[in-house]
């Protein structure tokens, strides 16, 4: 036997070694997650998956039943989505480790809630103590698309040392809903008053400009801010700015430095919707 013959064999044996070595991992991984249930419990679900199987074969669930239930699930997840606004796009797990008492897994998770979207990455930890399950919540981690916006940021820091996923969803679908209700009140507008109304930064921007097509150079920049704090409160923000040409300011000192205030008393008494449409009026009805 020549040296490339025992070469060849070597090679051989290392692979061989190597996939048993493989083999034997994939083994210990499987053994480890079934010692979490016991012998009686594995042949239970075993007989139970058993009599699901036979039962449906036997006619309790025909095609048609099965569709039907799909179909609903279908349209309960819809509505799930129109309600609260999430559309979860992709989310995996991992076990950490896993014993009869304890659960360790890592989870990612990303989606968007209206038009902003998310990316979550956190540890959970699952106890079992006399039938009653317990979850810890560690190492969150979120990425949240917030501009500059340090109520935002304070949000999310908070959020994340506090482990608290609950009040991050609640807290971002009310934050979520108002961003949504902004640019549809915006659409609205400009829509409805292509002449007057102006987005500049898009139906996503945080202002729109409101121009008198018969008096040159007046403009008043509506300002909606939507704050978050860290405790998770949403509150809109909403101010007047007027840009008048010096002329006019001129002729209309004291009726122009008035249109901030009286739009901010609108807002209390009418609404946003209705204060913007009135200050609209009064604008295009100007000469």
């Amino acid at each position: 036997m020549d040296q490339s013959d025992c070469q060849a064999y070597e090679d051989e044996i290392q692979a061989l070694e190597e996939e048993i070595r493989l083999l034997t991992e994939k083994y210990e991984d499987i053994q480890q997650e079934s010692t979490f249930f016991s012998d009686e419990e594995i042949l239970k679900s075993i007989k139970l998956f058993q009599g699901e199987t036979q039962g449906a074969t036997k006619g309790h669930e025909s095609p048609s039943d099965l569709k039907a239930q799909l179909e609903s699930l279908g349209a309960d997840l819809s509505f799930f989505m129109t309600f609260t606004g999430f559309q979860f796009t992709s989310h995996s797990k991992k076990t950490v480790e896993k014993t009869r008492d304890r659960t360790v897994q890592k989870h990612r998770l990303s989606g968007k809630c209206h038009s902003l979207s998310f990316q979550l990455e956190f540890q959970l930890l699952e106890m079992q103590n006399d039938e009653k399950v317990s979850a810890v919540v560690s190492d969150l981690s979120i990425i949240m698309e917030s501009g500059e916006d340090s109520g935002v940021s304070k949000f999310v820091s908070s959020t994340e040392e506090h482990g608290s996923l609950l009040t991050f969803f609640r807290s971002l679908s009310t934050y979520a809903e108002w961003h949504e209700h902004r640019r549809r009140t915006f659409l609205h507008f400009k829509a409805k008053y292509p002449d007057i109304v102006t987005v500049p930064e898009g139906l996503l921007g945080d202002f729109i400009i409101l121009r008198n097509p018969k008096v040159s150079g007046f403009e008043l920049v509506i300002v909606w801010k939507i704050h978050l704090d860290e405790e998770g409160t949403t509150m809109p923000v909403l101010d007047l700015l007027p840009k008048v040409p010096e002329q006019v300011l001129e002729q209309r000192m004291t009726s122009v430095e008035s249109i901030p205030g009286s739009f901010r008393s609108a807002l209390g008494l009418f609404g946003i919707e209705a204060a913007i449409e009135n200050l609209i009026k009064v604008l295009g009805s100007e000469e």
